[in-house]
Formats: C-alpha cells, structure tokens, sequence
C-alpha cells in the first residue's frame, strides 16, 4: 500500500470512527449486535428519560423524609414545650399568690416582720419575693414565645411538605409514563424482530426451493446436474446455495486486536485461497476489526458477486458495489467494509440484502450466509 493511500485510509477512519462515536456514543465493535430499527433509538431515547425520572423521584422522596424528620422534631419540640408550660404557670401562680397574701394580708406582714433579724433581712425577703415573680413571669413568656415561633415552624414545613409531595406525585407520574413508553417500544422491537426472522428464513426456504427445483429439471431432461443461478447485483451470475443453518453464528469481540486479527485472517486466507483476493485476509481482518463488521461479511459477498475477485466488472470492485473501483485490492476492501458498516449495519440482515440486491434478495441472503459460513 502507497504512503498516500495509507495516509488517505487513516484519514477516512477517523473521520469515520469519530462521526459514528459522537451519534451513538458507543465503540465501533459494537456495531454488529445492534438494532436497526428507528425504535431502538427511540428506546435508548426513553431509557434516559426513565433514568431521569428514577433521579427526580429518588431526590423528592428524599426531600419528603427530610421535611417529616422536621416536622417530627418540631411536633417533639411543640410537645415538649408544651407539658412543660402547665407546670411553669403553676410556680408564677404560686408566688403571685404567695406576695399578694404578703402585701394584703396583716398576719403575713407581721410574721414577715417577726421572722426578719432587721430591716435589711425583711428588704431583701421581699425583694427576691420579687424576683421570683419576675423570673416565673419571663419564663412563661419565652415558653410562650417560643411556641408561636414553633407554630410559625409547623406551617412552613407543613407548607413544603405539600409541595414535596406534589413534586413526588409528578415524579412518579412521569416515571410510570416512560415505563409505559418503555414496554410498548420493546413490545414493537420484539414485533419488528420476528418479521425480520420470518423474513430471513422464507429468504432460505425459496433458494432451497429454487434448488431442488434445478435439480429436478436437470434429472428429468437426463442430463448432468446443473446448479440454480441468479443475477447478482454486478450483473453476474451465481449460483443459488442453501446455507446448513438458518444462522452464521456471532463473532466474538471480546479478544484484543492482534487475536481477532491473526484468527480471522487466517481463515479468510483458507478462504480466498487460489483466487485473486488470495492473501487479503489481514486486510479484510484489519477494516472489520476497525469498523466493527462480521469479518466474513465483506469475503463472502465477493464470491457472490465476482467469484472471489475472478469477474469483476470494474477494476478491484469485486462486490458489485455501485460504479466504484480502485487501483489496489487493499484500498477497494477498506471502503467496503467502511461501506457495510455505514450502511448495512455490519452484519448479514435480510434488510440489508433487500437493499444491496434488491432483485434477488432472496437467492443473494441465502448465498452470502452459506459462504460466511465456510469461513
């Protein structure tokens, strides 16, 4: 590969990479397992809203334990005050009543007088007779002050509480709406998915018909086995094959770089062996690696469409992919498989084979799964 094309491949995978990395904020490896559909997004859309709403809930419910801890500690407070405000009034009463009997009654006075040692002592009796009075008297006051602020508290927090509660009402309400969202999208994936399935397996059903048709004819006209074709989308023809299964089997992602790519080029290799894509493997191994596309993908749609690279209908262009071609095989691989990642995904969908072979969806799934499946 030239320094230019090199530089030119590093460039477009950048550009790539980043653009698909901020719209879906996932790595690129992870492109094969996901959905197509527009409701997943709309899932990954509703999802948030659902996380959010956990937050909103989770944040006015702990507001309203907060305040109801208030509001206890005030109620406790309130009860407090008030069990001890009977017993308060009592002493004020007590030594009101005791300095009036003093100061009104003669027999009081007198044995006040009697039991002072001199005027000072007398003085002085009275005047803490005085300050009890005063004490008991201020002490009602600040009890009573301090419960209208008490009361005054009572409402405020009774006032947040409501509003506490409201907003945990919201919360709850929103939250259950996008759970409702929540099932009715994965209820229309679930839908979408087994059409899709359907789909994908009466696409196999009609080439083992096709097949088993073309065998019949050639065993009835006595003559030697002729293998079903159809056009590909370069035009070419190919024969129609049945895959052993409905299903290629997942790719594991989860080994490092140098792991996936000395497995799976040395099975494309195997693969493309004897045909001009012969020792591309790495290359194909490197792009899906760095696309996050089924490494057989892009192999298997060569030998469908150009018998792996032996008629290709513009140079290097051996997938019958629009008008494009090239001055190397490695640059015509790398835009490839950047394509199937761009737009088919990344993997073998029958979506995807309506698209790239419109004609013969049918015949085109079944023939590129049965060559993944080889590799």
């Amino acid at each position: 590969m030239s320094s230019e094309t090199r530089i030119r491949q590093h460039v477009r995978t950048a550009l790539v990479a980043g653009a698909l990395g901020a719209a879906l904020a996932i790595p690129l490896a992870a492109w094969p397992t996901m959905a197509r559909a527009d409701a997943t997004s709309e899932l990954q859309s509703v999802q948030q809203q659902i996380q959010e709403g956990n937050q909103a809930y989770e944040e006015a419910t702990a507001r309203v334990e907060e305040l109801q801890a208030q509001i206890d500690e005030n109620e406790a407070r309130i009860a407090e005050l008030e069990a001890e405000l009977p017993t308060q009034q009592a002493r004020a009463e007590d030594s009101l009543r005791a300095l009036y009997k003093m100061q009104q009654g003669t027999g009081s006075l007198v044995d006040l007088l009697l039991s002072a040692s001199d005027f000072y002592e007398l003085l002085s009796t009275i005047q803490y007779l005085d300050v009890i009075q005063s004490s008991n008297n201020d002490a009602i006051e600040e009890l009573q002050a301090s419960m209208n602020e008490l009361d005054q508290t009572r409402f405020s927090l009774n006032s947040q509480m409501e509003e506490a509660e409201q907003e945990q009402q919201r919360a709850e309400d929103a939250l259950a709406q996008a759970n409702e969202a929540r099932a009715e999208l994965e209820a229309q994936i679930a839908a979408q998915a087994a059409a899709e399935e359907a789909e994908r397996l009466a696409a196999i059903e009609a080439a083992q018909r096709a097949a088993e048709e073309a065998a019949a004819q050639a065993a009835a006209a006595a003559e030697d086995e002729q293998d079903a074709t159809f056009t590909t989308e370069s035009g070419s023809q190919a024969p129609i094959e049945v895959p052993s299964s409905p299903d290629a089997g997942n790719v594991d992602w989860s080994s490092d770089k140098a792991a996936f790519v000395a497995e799976w080029s040395a099975r494309i290799d195997a693969y493309l062996a004897g045909s001009p894509l012969a020792g591309q493997g790495t290359t194909f191994a490197e792009a899906a690696w760095e696309y996050g596309v089924d490494p057989r993908f892009s192999p298997a749609i060569s030998m469908i469409e150009s018998t792996q690279g032996r008629y290709c209908f513009l140079p290097h262009n051996a997938w019958g992919w629009g008008s494009s071609s090239w001055d190397s095989w490695e640059e015509a691989i790398w835009d490839h498989v950047e394509g199937l990642a761009i737009g088919y995904g990344g993997q073998l969908t029958y979506a995807g084979a309506k698209k790239y072979c419109p004609p013969n969806a049918d015949y085109w799934y079944a023939g590129v799964l049965a060559n993944m499946e080889r590799i």
